[in-house]
C-alpha cells in the first residue's frame, strides 16, 4: 500500500538526558506510557486549561519528537524555550522532514495511539516521502474514528483536553505529577463537568461548511468541523444533545437533519434527563 503525505506538518525535537523530565512536567501526555514503537497525542495547555499548543509526540535515540502544524511549530518552539531556563536539552525546529501514513504496519512505522484506540490502526513514519491524499483517505478515516484536530474541528486556546477526548485516546494523563494546566482538567475529571464532546456527524444530505452551527429546536449546541460529503465532526453539548434525544427534537447543521453519535470506543453516552427535571442552563464546562 503507497504511504500518503500529511502536509503542512513540522517537528519540535527535545534532546538531552532530561528530555523526558523536563516534558513530563509541562505537557499533558503521561510520557512514561510512550513506547518506542507509538505515536500518543498530548497538548500544552495555558494556565486556565484550554489547548494552546497540540501534537502528537514520540520518542528519537536522543530524546523526544513534537509534531504539529507547521503554521504553530515556531511559536511552540519559542514556549518551550521560555520553559527551558538552565536545563541542558536542546530544543530544535524541523520544518522540512516528510511525514507519511501507512494503513498497514510498514518498517520504521510507529503506531498512531489515537487510531488504535479506536479499532482503526494507521501508522506515522517520519523522513519518507508519501503521495498526495487525493482521495481524502486519512481525513475519511479520522473523521470515522472521532479523532478532532486544531484548525479544522477547533480553535487553539478555544477547546479544554475532555473536549476533543483526549482523556479517552492516551493523552491526557491524571496520575502523573502536575504539568500546565492540570489542576483545571483534574477539576473537570473528578467533577463530571466535562459537557463538550467530539461526536460524529451524518446528514440526510452533504453537510454544510465546516463552522455551521449545530442547533436542537433552534438553540445553538454545538458547532460543526471537519466534513466530507454526509459525514464530519462537531463538537457539541452531550447534556443538550440528550435532551433533544429525550425529546424527540430534530438536529440540525445549518439546514441539513443530522444524526449524531459519541465514537464507540470512548464508551461516552448521551446524558439522559430525569423525568420533569428543569434543563439545566449553566455552561459550566464548556
Amino acid at each position: 500500500m503507497s504511504l500518503l503525505a500529511v502536509p503542512d506538518r513540522a517537528l519540535v525535537t527535545v534532546s538531552g538526558e532530561p528530555a523526558v523530565a523536563f516534558l513530563q512536567a509541562l505537557i499533558t501526555t503521561d510520557l512514561e506510557l510512550l513506547a518506542a514503537d507509538e505515536v500518543r497525542p498530548g497538548a500544552l495547555l495555558t494556565p486556565q486549561g484550554k489547548i494552546l499548543f497540540d501534537f502528537l509526540i514520540s520518542r528519537t535515540d536522543s530524546g523526544l519528537r513534537l509534531e504539529t502544524d507547521a503554521d504553530q511549530a515556531q511559536a511552540l518552539l519559542k514556549r518551550l524555550t521560555l520553559y527551558k531556563l538552565r536545563a541542558p536539552i536542546t530544543l530544535s525546529l524541523d520544518a522540512d522532514t516528510d511525514v507519511a501514513v501507512s494503513f498497514e504496519p510498514v518498517e520504521g512505522a510507529l503506531r498512531d495511539v489515537r487510531f488504535a484506540t479506536s479499532g482503526a490502526p494507521i501508522f506515522r513514519i517520519y523522513g519518507v516521502k508519501g503521495v498526495d491524499d487525493v482521495e481524502g483517505r486519512l481525513d475519511a478515516a479520522r473523521i470515522a474514528a472521532g479523532i478532532a484536530v486544531s484548525g479544522a474541528d477547533y480553535a487553539l486556546q478555544d477547546a479544554f483536553p475532555h473536549d476533543i477526548l483526549l482523556d479517552k485516546n492516551g493523552g491526557l494523563s491524571f496520575r502523573k505529577g502536575c504539568y500546565v494546566g492540570q489542576e483545571v482538567v483534574s477539576r473537570m475529571q473528578h467533577r463530571g463537568t466535562a459537557r463538550r464532546r467530539v461526536v460524529t456527524v451524518e446528514g440526510v444530505s452533504d453537510l454544510p461548511a465546516s463552522g455551521t452551527a449545530i442547533t436542537a429546536g433552534g438553540k445553538a449546541i454545538g458547532t460543526l468541523g471537519s466534513v466530507a460529503g454526509h459525514t464530519g465532526l462537531a463538537i457539541v453539548r452531550i447534556d443538550k444533545v440528550g435532551e433533544a434525544l429525550a425529546r424527540g427534537t430534530d438536529i440540525l447543521a445549518g439546514d441539513v437533519k443530522v444524526a449524531l453519535a459519541l465514537p464507540a470506543w470512548t464508551g461516552l453516552a448521551f446524558p439522559v434527563p430525569l423525568p420533569d427535571a428543569t434543563p439545566e442552563t449553566s455552561e459550566a464546562g464548556a
